[in-house]
């Protein structure tokens, strides 16, 4: 891998990440449509560890408070029902579903599912769901004219359940296509949180989940010595510094905006690689992915 094409891969990787269009599909795509080899499943899962560290930044303040309760808790019987503390617990429950398959797919994960005829696939059908799910959010937020505006649930109302769901939606983007941020918000809105909230959630689940698939490809990448470090690492510093600003963004944006912007930019991005796939244009397979 070219330093230039590290700088490329990082800025995509930091722009789209938290964005509900998939960052893994952003940077499968890019090397595709630039004639680059495919980067691989180990690129990404290193270079999202800067884009988690923007998060663990960003959210340092409820990181901290998570943290201090759930581990107060270990030992002390009444603050297990302290909110912080059990935000902790769920954040663990929530990173059982992503972690067994994880484990259990990874093969595919690094094989099969980089088929671009997959990915675009699941941008389409992905951002259907969002969009579903955003209407339906907008239609609780606003009311109608027969209705009155219905009040949604806050991350104060999470349990084990909604716990478990959210899990498997964020296990869902391990399909590149889906997108973390995108399954797990739009689980939270069909599940009746707000957008603010599910996306907290989100960012906050997504965070023991990449930190662990990232430290696990650096052992693994280590050992098979089948990573450029340098552009690697160089390619991770950017998408940090990109990834903090677009969480700030992002968590403005979805406040008083709607996620349709999104919806119809992978509905169009979808049905393009389909009919460049068709025509020959673009090869559904990964080339060699770059060392």
């Amino acid at each position: 891998m070219s330093w230039f094409e590290s700088l490329i891969l990082g800025l995509v990787q930091g722009l789209t990440e938290f964005l509900p269009v998939s960052s893994s599909a952003h940077l499968r795509l890019t090397a595709a449509f630039a004639d680059w080899k495919d980067p691989g499943a180990a690129f990404t899962a290193i270079t999202q560890l800067g884009t988690e560290a923007a998060v663990l930044i960003y959210f340092r303040k409820d990181v901290g408070r998570i943290l201090s309760a759930w581990f107060r808790s270990l030992t002390n019987k009444a603050m297990r029902s302290d909110h912080d503390a059990r935000m902790g617990w769920l954040v663990i429950v929530g990173s059982i579903p992503i972690g067994v398959l994880g484990v259990t797919l990874k093969d595919q994960i690094e094989g099969p599912f980089r088929d671009l005829r997959i990915t675009a696939t699941m941008l389409i059908v992905m951002g259907i769901v969002i969009g579903v799910a955003d209407r339906l959010a907008a239609r609780d937020e606003t009311g109608g004219k027969h209705r009155a505006a219905k009040e949604r649930k806050g991350l104060k109302d999470l349990g084990v359940r909604d716990g478990l769901i959210y899990g498997l939606c964020q296990a869902m983007a391990l399909v590149p296509g889906v997108s973390r941020s995108g399954a797990t918000i739009s689980g939270g809105l069909f599940m009746g949180y707000t957008r603010e909230s599910a996306a907290r959630y989100s960012f906050l689940l997504a965070m023991p989940a990449v930190l662990a698939s990232g430290v696990f490809e650096l052992k693994d990448a280590s050992e098979g010595g089948h990573v450029s470090w340098g552009p690697t690492a160089f390619a991770t510093v950017i998408a940090f510094a990109v990834g903090y600003a677009v969480i700030a963004w992002f968590m403005k944006f979805i406040s008083t905006k709607s996620f349709m912007p999104f919806v119809y930019y992978r509905v169009v991005l979808g049905i393009v690689i389909i009919a460049l796939v068709a025509t020959g244009a673009l090869s559904p397979h990964a080339a060699e992915s770059s060392g």
